[in-house]
């Protein structure tokens, strides 16, 4: 599972509460001291985050910053268990919205309705299929069987199976019967991957 992330701006006492409980947080805190720190150290490539900041407005346009990243705490004062719940709303539509549409090779794969499709092409996929796409696409390197077993299934290493090779040939399968894309998941001798 991926740990979104929580950015705390300008706001020490919020920060030093949420620290405080870090190990029951379903995210991970970070804090940064002004809005100068945090364009200096914010990683672009991160793209599941949510900014708490007592100046919003500075941030917004100078950022990858936009409303839907942002919790606004005017309301306050907040229980901490209300905060923790708005907190945790903001990042489960977060996380919905952002898998709602990936783009892999000109393809686009929906998390949530768990459909794969090219222009008007669409095909249903399993929840394993989804899994092993998004492994060989998030890791641009080639992976072998052992790996897939590990990392996909859970299987021990050196347990004796053809799981991975079944999985992937009805995958390519698939993808080559409705798409006619035979080069989607390339095979290599040191394993699998998405190019």
């Amino acid at each position: 599972m991926i740990i979104q992330n929580v950015f705390i701006i300008n706001y020490n006492s919020l920060y030093e509460i949420l620290d405080e409980i870090k190990e029951n947080l379903s995210f991970k805190i970070t804090k940064f001291e002004n809005e100068e720190d945090f364009k200096k150290n914010f990683d672009i490539d991160i793209i599941d985050y949510l900014v708490i900041s007592k100046t919003y407005h500075k941030l917004l346009p100078n950022n990858n910053v936009i409303d839907k990243n942002f919790l606004d705490l005017s309301n306050l004062p907040l229980s901490l268990k209300k905060l923790l719940e708005l907190i945790n709303i903001k990042l489960i539509k977060l996380r919905f919205n952002q898998q709602s549409k990936i783009i892999i090779k000109g393809y686009e794969l929906n998390l949530n309705s768990k459909y794969f499709s090219k222009e008007t092409l669409t095909l249903k996929l399993t929840e394993k299929e989804i899994q092993i796409i998004l492994y060989l696409n998030n890791k641009k390197i080639k992976h072998d069987v052992a790996d897939l077993q590990k990392y996909i299934w859970g299987y021990p290493i050196g347990m004796e199976t053809h799981t991975v090779e079944t999985h992937i040939y009805r995958l390519r399968k698939k993808i080559s019967n409705l798409f006619k894309d035979e080069k989607f998941i390339l095979s290599h001798k040191s394993g699998y991957f998405i190019d």
